[in-house]
């Protein structure tokens, strides 16, 4: 796969991740800071680490199913590999300028 194939299904599957929200929090998971990584492969599956705003998160089965499903159905893409992982743990920091605004923490 040459970079620029990688590049834009790497901005396909951040756009989709756009599409995933937390049910209880108003902004998307990818603004709220919840992904770690994105790692397009050679191969055509994509890795991707993330978190949950809380290790006890009661929408992480939901959450992460969406996530699955959203970026699976990406054209291109073969397989998707998801991590949810706890460290390093999430904080408001991680958040995007436009998550703080959307949250009123600005």
């Amino acid at each position: 796969m040459d970079e620029k194939t990688r590049l834009n299904l790497e901005e396909k599957v951040v756009k989709m991740l756009k599409t995933v929200y937390d049910p209880e929090i108003p902004v998307n998971v990818y603004d709220l800071g919840l992904i770690y990584k994105i790692d397009v492969k050679d191969d055509s599956s994509v890795d991707i680490d993330m978190t949950m705003t809380a290790p006890n998160c009661p929408a992480a089965d939901f959450i992460l199913q969406d996530v699955h499903q959203k970026v699976a159905s990406i054209e291109g893409l073969e397989q998707v590999n998801l991590n949810l992982v706890f460290e390093p743990e999430w904080h408001q920091d991680m958040m995007s300028e436009e998550a703080k605004v959307e949250l009123g923490l600005m």
